[in-house]
């Protein structure tokens, strides 16, 4: 598993699948190349101070690291996109949820 780096990575996710949960919105993008899994994280200014906003991007990335095995497919970049909530969420409740927006992407439309 890689870490999107450049912003036209995170442009690109965003104008793809995405779904929505109380802690954070996850996008995803199907690539052409086939190659490995990247993740990024993102956490605007509205969410609070960069101390609340490190301790939100910190969260996601433990539970993208922990639930890496949950159907994550090859070839597909993800965006975790955090809201506020995230920082008063149970760390259970957001990790249901996240295996729960992978599961709904994975949902042939």
């Amino acid at each position: 598993m890689q870490r999107l780096r450049q912003r036209a990575d995170f442009l690109a996710a965003a104008g793809a699948a995405k779904v929505p949960t109380d802690a954070f919105v996850l996008q995803a993008r199907k690539r052409d190349d086939g190659g490995p899994i990247r993740v990024g994280f993102t956490v605007s200014r509205k969410v609070g101070s960069a101390v609340e906003r490190n301790r939100v991007r910190r969260r996601l990335k433990e539970i993208v690291r922990l639930s890496a095995a949950t159907g994550l497919s090859g070839g597909h970049d993800y965006v975790l996109v955090g809201r506020r909530a995230a920082l008063s969420l149970p760390f259970a409740q957001m990790t249901e949820d996240f295996k729960r927006a992978v599961r709904r992407l994975r949902v042939p439309k």
